[in-house]
């Protein structure tokens, strides 16, 4: 919006009386223009001062002599000064008043000539023309949507902050739609606007700029442990625990159930963890792993005259002399028969008894014991057979060379159980001598397959 430009032009007021020797000289200024008493000239108004809200648009107001101007925020100003008074004048008419030579600082109470005003000034009571207030005292036609401002001379119709005129009305003016004001959304509303933020953002101190909200440190929502993000935050939940389906809480996670190998016999859930038992007879090694306690080297019932004998998951106690008529004990854990009693020729020489312990279910084929001579004795023939205790076909005895022999597991054993077998060792000479040896191999099968 450019106004125009006003040139001030003076208009001099004289009043003359026949009782005064001095004039005095009363002025009246042009539309942008005021008296300046102690220059005794008109100056230029600065409406860009004094006028509410001069341009609108995000134009700026530039004042100019009589007047102002609206231009773009970019725009060069170039400005070519001149002295105040080329733009003034103090050409006019004179109303004189005569003061008496005794009181010359007083004006006469009551002038007898009445001054002559402009068009929105009225005399005062000082006899000077003085600005009407249009909008206080109401003679303005202002519509009802419209702000009135008063100016010197005159006055104006403006539309309230927040409106613009369209013709003669005043309508809102949608901030929303001109360049942005709000961070992340503007709400308009009559006259004015206000702005939103998204969710996780706040208004900053300016109500124009959206800031994160560190909901971590305002109000915790998370049940266990929470990281704020842009906007957002995220809940993380402790070792042990998962979140639930709200992303919040924290439920207890059953490792137990997530799978089979936590633990090598019960896995026992607990909230936030687990442990691992092991049946009686073991103990938890490595927080999963069980192992065979040997009650032997800790604790046993065993009486003197037995020997402890330790196996997966248990003991027995077996008789430290465990030869039988007519067999006499050697040495430990063998027997013999003596040749000098006549029931020994038709029973095995030697009896030895052997002590194994083997885990349930295991696999097969699988070696598990050696038998092998003692004595070796020139040109003579050994073999080795499973004399009892393979009724079921579990074993096999595989001969490794001419003086041992292996036995052999074909059938897996489920425990806990227990098997004696006898296995014989048959020596033969060139001379027909014949003698035979037996091994008595007592086996433990442990319940368990660790």
């Amino acid at each position: 919006m450019l106004t125009a430009m006003f040139l001030a032009a003076v208009i001099l007021i004289t009043v003359h009386s026949q009782e005064t020797e001095e004039t005095i000289t009363y002025t009246q200024c042009t539309d942008g223009y005021e008296w300046d008493p102690v220059r005794q000239r008109c100056k230029d108004i600065d409406e860009c001062e004094i006028v509410p809200d001069a341009c609108k648009g995000g134009m700026k107001c530039v004042n100019h002599y009589g007047g102002y101007l609206c231009l773009p925020r970019t725009a060069q100003i170039i400005v070519n000064e001149r002295e105040e008074g080329a733009a003034e004048s103090t050409s006019g008419r004179n109303n004189v008043i005569r003061r008496t030579p005794a009181d010359p600082q007083r004006a006469p109470p009551n002038p007898t000539h009445q001054i002559q005003c402009a068009a929105g000034y009225e005399q005062s009571d000082h006899n000077v023309c003085q600005d009407i207030d249009e909008c206080t005292t109401g003679t303005h036609n202002c519509r009802a949507d419209q702000v009135c401002v008063n100016l010197r001379g005159s006055f104006s119709c403006q539309c309230p902050p927040g409106y613009q005129k369209r013709g003669d009305q005043c309508v809102d003016i949608d901030e929303c739609t001109l360049p942005p004001y709000c961070h992340h959304r503007c709400v308009n509303t009559p006259g004015s606007y206000y702005c939103q933020c998204n969710a996780g953002f706040q208004l900053a101190s300016n109500n124009h700029t959206c800031v994160d909200i560190n909901e971590c440190d305002a109000n915790n929502p998370c049940a266990q442990q929470c990281y704020n993000i842009l906007g957002s935050f995220i809940c993380q939940c402790n070792p042990g625990f998962e979140l639930s389906s709200d992303r919040i809480n924290c439920e207890d996670t059953d490792e137990c159930r997530t799978s089979s190998y936590m633990c090598q016999y019960q896995c026992v859930n607990e909230p936030g963890k687990f442990s691992c038992v092991c049946p009686e007879g073991y103990q938890v090694v490595g927080g999963r792993t069980c192992q065979d306690i040997n009650e032997c080297e800790t604790t046993n019932e065993c009486r003197e005259d037995e020997i402890c004998w330790n196996y997966h998951g248990g003991f027995r106690c077996y008789p430290r002399n465990p030869c039988q008529e007519p067999y006499v004990l050697t040495s430990e854990n063998r027997c013999v028969c003596p040749v000098s009693n006549a029931i020994c020729r038709e029973l095995p020489y030697s009896v030895v008894y052997k002590y194994m312990s083997i885990r349930s279910d295991r696999t097969v084929p699988s070696d598990i014991f050696q038998i092998q001579a003692t004595t070796i004795y020139p040109n003579t023939i050994n073999t080795f057979r499973i004399k009892s205790g393979n009724e079921n076909g579990e074993f096999y005895l595989r001969q490794t060379s001419t003086v041992s022999a292996m036995l052999v597991l074909v059938k897996s054993l489920t425990g806990p159980r227990e098997h004696i077998v006898d296995l014989e060792m048959l020596t033969v000479n060139s001379l027909n001598y014949r003698t035979s040896s037996v091994l008595r191999l007592t086996i433990i099968v442990g319940p368990y397959a660790f």
